[in-house]
């Protein structure tokens, strides 16, 4: 099969790398990619929301399996855009239809989901220009500390978490008076704070069955022992040491049937992953946001985790058949340590050359924002730059390997946290 990956960053070079694995794969191209992808795949320079070029692209190279790695595609509607297309229509899009993407595409979309059809989540209120009084006064009766976030996607940075009420009237008047992140936060909607843990879970579904894959845990801020600003993601961990079959049962029967079955109920396609962000409140799990893909780093713990064909997986979600499946689970722990550079989540200064260093036997390489530049050198091109992977027998092994490749050093520059997977270590 000929299979187009969409999307620049360490989740598409993790797929890329799983991909090239398949026995079904026979050309795979990554638009735009990096220089990490470009090992594993052919590079296409086109926008991942430019749906005109991918027609073309597709048709001329013979395409027969899509894969939107981020959520821009999914959310401006590339499923409904083959659907509907004479052209592409007999080509898999892995992801769901335009309206199944506002679970993430939408914050108030989601709560309102999740509150119909009784899916454990934290109590909210939406608010906007017109109900702005309403919300100062919900604001100001709410306990502390009070969670705000933007409705529309924000590149993970959209959530605001405030410890007094003032801060928070502030930042409710930044995000839709001042639009601090742009029209996405033209809705504000602000969330009791769920004092817990958090985890992630990611599944495959084809719309009626699902496929649970590995467990995952990712660190959000940018400083040692949760310290700093909210980024991306500095880091993940796979298994999640504290996901037992018991809170893993619950999961499932609280929160991934009931999600599965209420996509049904309100006639919604979704055929592809999806991730819930949860929050582990005395034992009992809570959603806290919908993500129509996989997460990212996440997925650089993930994916080397699978021992499955994840073409083959693909394949059965078009096809209708991820019942026939059963995820073979590779016993190794994961860790991912992130390289971001300097300035990292605010302004990350780029163009710093890169030496990649040897990897070891379990130890993987992914690439975000990397890129070869005119003088066919390798320099960083985004805040997060490389994932540094590895895998042992248990998640403390698998950490120290992990930051002990890390200390390496990449690029002159590199920040990374030493502490992922540190505070669920045995």
């Amino acid at each position: 099969m000929n299979i187009l990956i969409l999307g620049s960053g360490g989740r598409e070079h993790a797929f890329a790398w799983k991909i090239a694995q398949s026995k079904w794969c026979d050309k795979l191209f990554v638009a735009p990619g990096n220089a990490g992808t470009a090992d594993c795949a052919t590079n296409v320079n086109m926008k991942v929301s430019d749906f005109t070029a991918m027609e073309k692209f597709c048709v001329e190279n013979k395409i027969e399996l899509v894969l939107p790695g981020g959520e821009e595609a999914l959310v401006k509607g590339i499923y409904d855009y083959f659907l509907a297309n004479e052209n592409l229509k007999h080509i898999p899009v892995i992801g769901p239809s335009k309206l199944g993407a506002e679970l993430e595409g939408s914050k108030s979309f989601a709560k309102k989901f999740m509150v119909k059809h009784k899916i454990p989540t934290a109590a909210y209120l939406e608010i906007t220009k017109q109900n702005l009084e309403e919300g100062k006064k919900y604001l100001q009766q709410s306990s502390l500390p009070i969670v705000l976030k933007a409705d529309g996607l924000a590149a993970g940075k959209g959530v605001v978490i405030c410890n007094s009420h003032e801060e928070a009237l502030q930042e409710l008047h930044a995000m839709i008076n001042d639009a601090k992140f742009g029209e996405a936060s033209a809705k504000v909607v602000v969330e009791q704070f769920l004092s817990g843990i958090e985890m992630s879970v990611f599944v495959l579904t084809d719309g009626k069955n699902t496929l649970i894959l590995p467990t995952a845990k990712d660190y959000k801020r940018v400083g040692d022992g949760d310290t700093g600003l909210n980024t991306g993601g500095m880091g993940a961990i796979s298994p999640v040491p504290f996901a037992t079959k018991e809170l893993m049962q619950k999961v499932k029967t609280q929160i991934i049937e009931p999600t599965i079955l209420g996509l049904q109920k309100d006639e919604i396609v979704y055929k592809g992953f999806i991730y819930f962000g949860l929050m582990i409140v005395g034992g009992e799990p809570f959603t806290i946001e919908y993500n129509c893909r996989m997460g990212d780093p996440e997925t650089e713990v993930v994916m080397p985790r699978i021992e499955n064909d994840l073409v083959e997986l693909m394949m059965a979600v078009a096809l209708n058949k991820i019942e026939d499946f059963t995820l073979i689970e590779n016993q190794k722990a994961a860790c991912t340590v992130v390289l971001a550079a300097k300035g990292y989540p605010t302004d990350a200064e780029i163009g710093e050359e890169i030496i990649i260093q040897k990897a070891e036997a379990d130890e993987i390489i992914f690439h975000a924002g990397t890129k070869i530049n005119a003088q066919n050198k390798m320099v960083t091109a985004g805040g997060r730059v490389l994932m540094i992977t590895a895998l042992e027998k248990d998640l403390n092994l698998a950490r120290n390997k992990a930051i002990t490749l890390a200390n390496k050093g990449f690029f002159k520059h590199q920040l990374f946290r030493k502490d992922i997977g540190q505070d669920v270590c045995e």
